[in-house]
């Protein structure tokens, strides 16, 4: 008879398992012009809008756009982490045109804006 494996053990093989799929998956370059994030199962699906990428994207996109200040009460998140999504995630990873200008002494950022 098998001996029961530990707890924790059995989470450090199912992360082990999926950072092995995960890996596997990042052959291919697709990129959207939406956020999606990862389910359960490994499938990508589309980022609703109550989540923080989400929410960044729909600020970005709206006429005034956003200042790193109004991101970074929308997220929580710090002003550097804040201005690295938008340079990683915004810019690299979603290859969305992220433009930004200085309105009253305050750089606002926009998608989409020319």
């Amino acid at each position: 008879m098998k001996s029961p494996q530990s707890k924790k053990s059995r989470k450090l093989r199912a992360a082990k398992t999926n950072i092995r799929a995960s890996q596997s998956k990042r052959t291919s370059k697709s990129r959207s012009a939406e956020p999606t994030v990862r389910t359960a199962e490994g499938r990508l699906k589309p980022a609703s809008k109550e989540t923080k990428h989400g929410s960044i994207i729909g600020l970005l996109r709206s006429a005034n756009g956003a200042s790193v200040a109004e991101l970074v009460g929308a997220t929580g998140w710090q002003s550097h982490s804040v201005r690295g999504f938008l340079a990683g995630v915004v810019r690299k990873k979603l290859g969305l045109d992220l433009s930004s200008e200085k309105v009253d002494g305050t750089r606002r950022y926009f998608i989409g804006k020319k």
